[in-house]
């Protein structure tokens, strides 16, 4: 069956929390097409169309990045895997990304804490997949690549957590490779795993070196969740069309290294039934470890494993 959901303040939330109520439940292999709205919460279909501020149903505080959700699962349990079918990712006409100013890392490392923070204003082109800002009096075109920066199912831990940080049960993940044709398995920790979805991304480098990418809505986002029981995962792992991915997220870089490696000398191990020293042989000579981000309270690293490379 195919879900369709509209952006209201009733269908978004800003935290997570295993005590949310779901705004629609589903069958295991459902689709859903739903729209997300902008990192500020607002949304405006086109360019002539004011554009509209939303709310969280929760009523946070401060909330985090606007997500679609909690959505459950039928027959989802502790212990199972949730796949993540990207079937298509379609961005708005306008983006945002923002530098310097705001006390952060980055800022810091580069001497901007402090200064002006500069906004940049994009207007995305979905057809030609590039996007154009005026910046210093210049126009400056780039090239999108849309993808979803938060996909995450509900802690078990009690209590509201933040959107932020990306955690074992996945959250604002920021990874560039999970857009159109990914798939991304989530390990299941609350029954119904109540997941939830946000944070669209136009275009970003690996890294997310100033805090934030091309923020934009979402005008069209179709996925399919499917419960698998046949899987067994302690963290994030993807398959994209460019090759199997795991992650790893810490406050330190090199554990956030260290986990996503791990993750992914453990696969090969298992697919070709090798010992750990001969897989992690392999991996050295076709696993690439790349930077996810840097801005996100913790730090996220993905090792790659190109389709093919191991035959």
């Amino acid at each position: 069956m195919i879900h369709t959901l509209s952006i209201k303040d009733q269908h978004l939330h800003g935290s997570f929390s295993n005590e949310y109520q779901p705004i629609l439940t589903i069958d295991s292999g459902d689709s859903l097409r739903l729209q997300t709205p902008d990192i500020q919460w607002g949304y405006s279909g086109t360019m002539d169309e004011e554009r509209v501020v939303f709310h969280s149903k929760e009523n946070e505080e401060k909330p985090g990045h606007p997500m679609v959700g909690p959505i459950e699962i039928k027959k989802a349990k502790p212990g199972m895997v949730l796949e993540v079918k990207l079937n298509d990712v379609v961005p708005g006409w306008y983006g945002r990304n923002w530098a310097g100013g705001n006390k952060s890392w980055q800022n810091d490392q580069l001497g901007l804490t402090g200064g002006e923070r500069i906004q940049l204003d994009w207007e995305l082109n979905p057809v030609t997949m590039t996007g154009t800002s005026q910046i210093a009096g210049r126009p400056f075109h780039v090239a999108l690549n849309p993808f979803i920066g938060l996909m995450g199912v509900a802690p078990a831990e009690p209590g509201v957590h933040s959107t932020s940080p990306p955690r074992y049960c996945g959250g604002n993940i920021d990874c560039k490779e999970l857009g159109r044709g990914s798939t991304l398995y989530l390990p299941i920790s609350v029954e119904g795993a109540l997941f939830s979805i946000g944070d669209g991304h136009a275009a970003q480098g690996d890294g997310e070196v100033s805090g934030t990418a091309i923020e934009c809505p979402m005008d069209l986002v179709d996925i399919t969740l499917t419960v698998r029981e046949d899987m067994h995962l302690k963290l994030p792992t993807a398959n994209t069309p460019s090759g199997w991915i795991t992650f790893g997220f810490h406050e330190d870089l090199n554990t956030a290294a260290a986990d996503a490696l791990n993750g992914m000398v453990e696969w090969i191990q298992e697919t070709h039934r090798l010992g750990k020293a001969e897989a992690l042989a392999l991996a050295s000579v076709t696993v690439d470890l790349r930077i996810t981000q840097v801005v996100n309270g913790v730090k996220g690293v993905h090792a790659v494993l190109p389709h093919g490379a191991i035959r």
